[in-house]
């Protein structure tokens, strides 16, 4: 997989690409990601990205020029299954997105700053929107981070077990149970007995009947979806 991500600041991404699970996947060649600033594409002498917007109002826009140039040349030299734009007001991003997106080849992910990007991005060169919440952000890059990670974490061979991810909370709409591991006894909190007793059927019984419960308990919104 591919992932190239348009950003006015590149280096909010340093940490989170060059430690843990992504900085492995990038090592083992199962990832590329490509940060590609967006100033960079200005024909501004200052490098400016941003205008007052039409019709008056506070804050400032990214221009289309600058994200224009960038998106065009990539897409000059591979198609691209997603452009997305991180935005406050685009599609809630759940587990069942990370599944979908961790199948597709090649992604731009645009990170939007100010008070966003020019409409007619949107409207000409985005194919879908995500959000990761119902806040606002000074800008895209950690969602566009968050959701990269989410990806990457399902690509096969990313993962050691790569049956661990297919237990993960919100996998089968249900909120991961309660896990465990040594010692079986600490100050006299113990460990539930049927973990302990090597029967795999009531261990997965168990667990399939906390998961459900914790998920009516914290997210009963879950099971009505």
């Amino acid at each position: 997989m591919r992932i190239d991500i348009l950003t006015l600041f590149p280096g909010m991404f340093q940490g989170p690409f060059t430690e843990s699970i992504i900085k492995r996947a990038i090592g083992k060649g199962e990832v590329e990601i490509h940060l590609h600033d967006i100033r960079d594409y200005s024909e501004d002498k200052h490098k400016r990205v941003d205008d007052y917007p039409f019709g008056g109002g506070a804050g400032m826009v990214m221009q289309i020029g600058p994200i224009a140039r960038v998106i065009d040349k990539l897409k000059s030299e591979r198609e691209y299954d997603h452009i997305i734009y991180m935005s406050p007001d685009g599609q809630r991003f759940d587990q069942k997105e990370a599944n979908r997106l961790s199948l597709s080849e090649n992604i731009i992910l645009l990170c939007g700053h100010y008070k966003g990007v020019d409409q007619r991005v949107r409207d000409h060169y985005i194919t879908h929107e995500i959000s990761i919440g119902d806040y606002v952000l000074s800008g895209g890059e950690l969602a566009a981070a968050v959701v990269v990670d989410a990806i990457v974490r399902l690509l096969p061979g990313v993962i050691g077990d790569e049956t661990s991810a297919l237990t993960d909370s919100f996998q089968d709409n249900l909120l991961a149970p309660p896990v465990y591991t040594r010692p079986s006894d600490y100050n006299g909190w113990k460990v539930p007995d049927v973990l302990l007793s090597g029967n795999d059927k009531l261990i997965d019984e168990w667990r399939e009947q906390q998961a459900l419960e914790r998920t009516r308990q914290l997210r009963p919104d879950l099971l009505d979806e």
